[in-house]
């Protein structure tokens, strides 16, 4: 594989927001998909997702599988591709050598909101991997939806995947038997069967089996996540997680039906932070005056202000004490900027008075409510740098 690899450096810089309505993007996703197989199905945010199959390089096909490894970055791909083979011959083909790029912020139920239905965190309400919760007045999360509203209250939007089963279109989803009816997947992918099993060999069969009907099968593989958060993206074991996944999409490519249309991504990529950069609001009177509530995740963090408190002083307090460690923004300013895209009057209380995007390698924690274990990951995500925010679209035709 001859692809450029940027410096660690340059993969640390932020990446300027892109826009949702962009095709190389990861709500472009499933509208061109659903162009691919004959149904658009156009958004607000993709009104032509034929333009946005085209600028893909999608085929036009009666059935296509979707694959979503979760964690799997396009550069954490590239600098560890040695242990996957199937996945570094796919990326020599050109096309496949580009990344596309994630949502803002960039972690696992935002980004599933945003590509299940294909719009964006700002339609969806689904804006920090943890949020307030107008109803309680507390933080809820987003995985779980501990302390969150019910999923399908939150997320509101119709899927692409209900969309097409209105449609008279199979869709299938495939993974392990807790997601089928986990809040996440009511909330961002709700539609379709579930075909569930603890067998890897099971879920590739389920998958090449219903995808000898016309339609599209989402195929969700979680296990470079796990390693990535547990042991760090340059770990051995995060290696093994990826020679797993490897060879899973390769024996699913290998047993789809002829013509079937397989498209590997992912939801965000990661990075290992430095301990020594950690910041700890709880330590800082500077930083934990006049906030009340902290949401997101040490990588992105959404400050609540206090009664009394303006988002534009906390700003700069935060920004004259963090300097170039961070990106400080206020919530208007996050959403000039776009990151959270075309954001619905519901939605907009939910972001933070005050938006934290940690710089480097570093990250900000609350030690008055974080556990040490959440507060010393070995891999992290949710910034804006490019390790984060840029994902492999792979194609591949059986």
């Amino acid at each position: 594989m001859t692809l450029d690899i940027p410096s660690v450096q340059d993969l640390l810089r932020f990446r300027a927001v892109d826009s949702y309505g962009a095709s190389r993007h990861i709500s472009a996703l499933l509208p061109a998909l659903s162009a691919a197989i004959g149904h658009c199905l156009p958004t607000v945010m993709h009104p032509d997702p034929e333009a946005d199959r085209s600028a893909l390089g999608l085929p036009r096909v009666d059935s296509v599988v979707v694959a979503l490894v979760d964690g799997l970055g396009f550069w954490n791909l590239v600098l560890r591709v040695g242990h996957a083979p199937y996945l570094r011959k796919l990326m020599e083909r050109q096309g496949n050598d580009e990344p596309i790029v994630t949502t803002v912020p960039s972690t696992t139920p935002i980004v599933l909101g945003t590509f299940g239905t294909g719009t964006c965190p700002g339609m969806t309400g689904m804006v920090g991997f943890t949020q307030l919760n107008e109803a309680t007045g507390g933080i809820g999360q987003l995985i779980s939806f501990a302390g969150a509203p019910d999923p399908a209250r939150l997320q509101c939007q119709q899927t692409i995947f209900e969309r097409l089963i209105d449609d008279g279109v199979r869709v299938t989803s495939v993974g392990l038997p807790k997601f089928a009816h986990s809040s996440l997947t009511r909330a961002a992918l709700r539609g379709g069967e579930y075909r569930g099993s603890l067998r890897v060999e099971r879920r590739v069969e389920a998958a090449c089996q219903a995808a000898r009907t016309p339609g599209i099968t989402y195929y969700y593989i979680e296990d470079v996540d796990k390693a990535g958060h547990r042991f760090g993206p340059a770990s051995d074991q995060w290696a093994m997680a990826l020679e797993n996944a490897d060879a899973q999409l390769k024996a699913l490519h290998r047993s789809l039906p002829s013509g079937t249309l397989l498209v590997i991504t992912a939801d965000h990529g990661m990075v290992a932070p430095n301990s020594s950069e950690r910041i700890d609001i709880a330590r800082d009177p500077a930083l934990a005056d006049g906030v009340a509530l902290v949401g997101g995740e040490p990588r992105i963090v959404m400050l609540y202000a206090q009664r009394g408190t303006q988002a534009d002083q906390l700003a700069a307090r935060w920004r004259d004490r963090l300097g170039e460690r961070a990106l400080v923004l206020t919530r208007y300013e996050a959403i000039e900027r776009g990151f959270y895209g075309q954001v619905e009057n519901r939605v907009e209380p939910l972001i933070g008075d005050v938006v934290v995007c940690a710089a480097g390698l570093g990250f900000i924690v609350d030690s008055r409510i974080q556990s040490e274990e959440s507060m010393s990951l070995p891999g992290m995500h949710g910034s804006l740098t490019r390790l984060e925010r840029e994902i492999p679209c792979l194609i591949d035709v059986a």
